[in-house]
């Protein structure tokens, strides 16, 4: 199902007579594929399914490899071209140190939105029990 329509990607819309709400973690793309690149270095297919089983969503592969190619622009990843075996080349990538501790910043960051995030939850199952 998409949620982008004529004003852009939108979280809510009215479906059914009542609202359909998807929440989104916005630039998930970047830490997705820090952590991915982390387990094991990987080429942009590997990265495209592994992305959606962690994330819940496919990434168009354009934009995949826009966060490659910046995340390579600033040192974070690293890649080479490998021709061995059957098929075509393929550009291989992997973290690099300073891409290490650009992952750990993203996950205390996620970490405390996900504070927020129970905090809310929190609040909001508090109030179905007064109303």
């Amino acid at each position: 199902m998409s949620f982008t329509g004529r004003g852009g990607p939108r979280s809510r819309r009215r479906h059914r007579g009542g609202w359909r709400v998807r929440s989104r973690v916005e630039r998930f793309a970047e830490p997705a594929v820090l952590l991915l690149l982390r387990e094991r270095p990987a080429h942009g297919y590997d990265l495209l399914e592994r992305i959606a089983e962690l994330a819940g969503e496919s990434i168009d592969m354009g934009n995949l490899y826009r966060v490659l190619r910046a995340l390579e622009e600033e040192g974070l990843v690293r890649s080479e071209w490998q021709g061995e075996g059957a098929g075509p080349a393929r550009r291989s990538y992997e973290l690099t140190e300073a891409g290490r501790k650009l992952l750990d910043s993203w996950a205390e960051s996620l970490g405390e939105t996900q504070r927020r995030i129970g905090a809310f939850l929190d609040r909001y199952e508090q109030g179905k029990e007064v109303s």
